[in-house]
């Protein structure tokens, strides 16, 4: 046995609770009341992993999940304000981009908003897989979960983002020693703050940096040590001319570009999202090893234009084999935690991977209105969201453009239920 809805959505982040949004105020009601938002976790929590009480989000407020698209929405980042009584703290605050906290809140605040798409929790979703009819036309998707349960649905929508990257290097240490920003504040807690005299992050962007921040004031006894490839520390690209290129309008011109203009377009684009730091949280780390060279007490370098080559355990130390880029000389690196700021998979995520080799996909691809390109035979739908920079632009994950997209992909489900239904 198993249960059936209309569409499913994996993962309760903000893509999908963006179309969950649409799904309420532009799909007839019984159409988003057979819509089943699927989470792994038991609530909803933006960036789990990075979720630090002084981080904050480079986005403004008024990129919410549907301002964008429709201002006068009851699920807007102001109404959820002003429904807990914050809204006065917030303008006087006196910033467009609020608190990783406060955004979380307000996630959490539209999930329970909701009144006809339904949510559900502890839900992990292990693999898909396609479903034929008895003519062998794919019609439909079953979902299977750890749990054991199976979900059968006409459309899935996969919004859980990309998988970890953990480099090859650090594959093989023990799970106790290595921890991923993804999981960085939920595990962090665990480490003894007088047992750990030694912290390395990995890596020289916006994530890397934050839990360098945090390393050093957790672990009030240990040095805290930032390994990197790159030259050093760089601040996002934020002019207001590139900012245009996340504009939701943007989409239609980067899709209908030549492959060349895209790949110039991100590479010129990599530092408004990538592989730079926030003009604050920079600052910051600057004027704390600034003091800390002051005052004698060294708790923090960095070390530039170097590999990681090897990382293995040695008796209860972490030892990792570094290679300078610049005159090729080795050296080694002991520590009792690595932090890995390595972002993410650039392909897609197992999930999406595995269900194309099933339909015998080589390339994953999407159309404009992100739903995946599938062999004749499959009338079932399938969208991909948040993995599509390479045909959508570099704000494909972030939530720029979440408000439109969630428009885009709903009135594609519902211009292809009207097309089922007529051809019935």
């Amino acid at each position: 046995m198993h249960q059936e809805v209309e569409t499913l959505a994996i993962g309760a982040g903000p893509a999908n609770l963006a179309m969950a949004i649409a799904l309420e105020e532009l799909a007839p009601k019984e159409f988003a009341g057979e819509t089943l938002i699927a989470e792994q976790h038991d609530d909803v929590v933006w960036q789990r992993g990075m979720l630090l009480p002084w981080s904050q989000s480079q986005v403004s407020f008024l990129k919410d999940l549907v301002t964008l698209r429709n201002p006068r929405s009851r699920f807007s980042f102001v109404n959820f304000l002003h429904a807990t009584g914050r809204l006065d703290e917030f303008i006087n605050l006196g910033s467009f981009t609020p608190y990783r906290l406060e955004i979380s809140a307000y996630l959490a605040w539209v999930s329970r908003s909701l009144e006809h798409v339904r949510l559900e929790y502890g839900l992990r979703c292990t693999s898909v897989e396609p479903v034929p009819d008895d003519s062998g036309v794919v019609t439909h998707w079953l979902a299977h979960f750890a749990d054991g349960r199976n979900i059968l649905c006409r459309n899935l929508v996969l919004g859980a983002g990309r998988d970890a990257h953990i480099p090859a290097e650090f594959a093989a240490l023990p799970r106790e020693r290595v921890l991923h920003s993804t999981e960085f504040a939920t595990r962090v807690e665990s480490l003894d703050p007088q047992a750990v005299r030694r912290v390395t992050v990995i890596g020289g962007a916006q994530s890397a940096a934050e839990m360098l921040v945090a390393a050093h004031e957790r672990f009030p006894r240990a040095q805290c040590t930032m390994v990197m490839r790159s030259i050093g520390l760089n601040s996002y690209e934020s002019s207001k001319f590139t900012n245009e290129l996340y504009y939701p309008s943007f989409i239609d011109e980067f899709h209908a570009a030549r492959p060349e203009a895209r790949e110039q377009l991100l590479r010129e684009m990599h530092r408004t999202n990538y592989a730079g730091l926030a003009p604050g949280t920079l600052d910051a780390l600057y004027r704390e090893m600034y003091l800390s060279r002051l005052t004698g007490s060294q708790r923090l370098r960095m070390v530039t234009m170097t590999e990681i080559a090897d990382a293995r355990m040695d008796g209860d130390e972490v030892v990792l084999s570094l290679v300078d880029r610049k005159n090729g000389e080795r050296s080694e690196l002991r520590s009792d935690v690595v932090l890995l700021g390595t972002g993410f998979v650039r392909g897609m995520p197992r999930v999406v991977n595995d269900l194309a080799a099933a339909l015998g996909i080589g390339d994953v691809t999407v159309d404009r209105n992100y739903r995946m390109n599938v062999p004749p035979e499959v009338t079932a739908g399938c969208y991909l969201q948040g993995v599509n920079e390479a045909t959508h632009g570099i704000a494909d994950s972030l939530l720029s453009v979440l408000a439109a997209r969630s428009e885009e992909i709903v009135t594609d489900l519902l211009e292809h239920r009207a097309a089922a239904l007529a051809a019935r």
